[in-house]
């Protein structure tokens, strides 16, 4: 589609005419063996999209702390026996240590200790996940302590859920940072 300019817009100094004919060919100026973009081919083309605006840097947030998200839960349980059981007041009754083991090998390890201690009756256990190491350097973002990121998931999920009252971060007398308090239901 072409647009018509009228005389009287010609003859205003403030009117430009929106494309004006070439004065020389560039094809003339070019050798034979380069490919030059005829003139009428970009009106035939689609105008282009204007240019997006970079995108911000992407920061790899892969998880927050476990205990900080464990602490400000809201217990599942009497209040007070809560308290006594961040505080460390309450002993627990088992305890699984999962230093060393893949997180494979210690997921199995934890249904099966879980489970066992429900069976039994047990009310309080104690899981020992570690600190973890430090990730390598590499181009990937890595977590740092896979097992004492997973456990709390993995106590959340089928079919340790339903057997699990509340799980808090162990006090420092039980571990601390690398251990996880395990409240069991009752049985029924």
């Amino acid at each position: 589609m072409q647009s018509t300019v009228s005389p009287a817009a010609l003859e205003s100094r403030d009117a430009m005419p929106l494309a004006s004919p070439p004065t020389s060919s560039p094809l003339a100026d070019q050798p034979a063996a380069q490919a030059v973009v005829p003139a009428a081919l970009p009106r035939l083309m689609p105008e282009r999209a204007p240019a997006r605006p970079a995108a911000p840097s992407i920061t790899f947030d892969l998880a927050s702390d476990p205990h900080v998200a464990l602490d400000r839960a809201h217990p599942h349980m009497d209040r007070r026996r809560f308290e006594s059981l961040r505080r460390g007041r309450l002993s627990p009754e088992a305890r699984l240590d999962l230093h060393g083991m893949t997180a494979e090998r210690a997921h199995a390890a934890l249904i099966s200790f879980i489970l066992g201690s429900h069976a039994i009756d047990l009310r309080l256990v104690l899981v020992i996940t570690g600190k973890g190491r430090p990730p390598e350097e590499g181009y990937f973002p890595a977590r740092h302590g896979v097992l004492r990121h997973n456990v709390p998931h993995w106590l959340a999920a089928a079919p340790l859920g339903p057997r699990v009252l509340q799980v808090a971060p162990a006090h420092r007398k039980h571990g601390g940072a690398g251990a996880y308090y395990v409240y069991l239901r009752r049985r029924r």
